[in-house]
């Protein structure tokens, strides 16, 4: 199907859906620091092998799939909590930095919750995510609003994939400043609109 979608871009459309666009669809990337140094803790995480402590189980790069929702990826970690009987996933995402004032972390997470509980068949009720700058797990509640949030990103994400349309800049300077394609994307013109910012380069020249 021509909107396979993979769970890694979830965050991207959360966070910016033109980034996620040229990514998914003109096929480009740019490292930076950020991506850099995440690349690295990912790494650090998936090293190791499977192993037991106790009634957990822990998996290491897990792969993921819900073909109803025509959604893959891969896990960093999974938890296997036994608990009277019962058998949980809790997946772990790492990310470095620290929590951020979007979601695009949490539905990245939850979007694995969804793939195991097609899996599993079985309720994932948490998970959590490792920040490298704060050096601990910021748990995740799957919520309803969380879950709704979810979906419609996964539909969002597909109708971009479908439609094969890159959508306009919107230049915001936070966002933008930190964004490794900000050179290959150039919110600054693009959302002005390339002629007009053409017409001030020159005026200035």
């Amino acid at each position: 199907m021509d909107n396979v979608l993979y769970l890694s871009q979830l965050q991207h459309y959360i966070y910016c859906p033109r980034q996620f666009a040229l990514i998914e669809l003109e096929q480009v990337w740019q490292d930076n620091q950020f991506t850099a140094e995440g690349q690295i803790l990912h790494e650090k995480a998936n090293s190791g092998t499977d192993e037991k402590r106790g009634d957990v189980k822990i998996v290491r790069t897990l792969p993921l799939a819900q073909p109803e929702l025509n959604i893959f990826g891969v896990a960093d970690v999974v938890e296997y909590h036994t608990n009277n009987g019962e058998t949980i996933p809790y997946p772990i995402e790492y990310k470095r930095g620290r929590p951020k004032a979007h979601r695009a972390d949490e539905v990245q997470l939850c979007g694995q919750a969804l793939c195991l509980e097609y899996m599993h068949a079985c309720h994932v009720p948490e998970g959590a995510i490792f920040y490298g700058e704060k050096k601990r797990r910021h748990s995740v509640v799957f919520d309803e609003t969380l879950r709704e949030l979810t979906l419609n990103t996964i539909r969002a994400c597909q109708d971009i994939i479908v439609q094969k349309i890159t959508p306009k800049a919107h230049y915001s300077t936070n966002k933008c400043r930190n964004c490794s394609l900000k050179d290959i994307c150039h919110p600054k013109v693009f959302s002005k609109g390339a002629k007009k910012w053409l017409l001030a380069r020159l005026q200035d020249g």
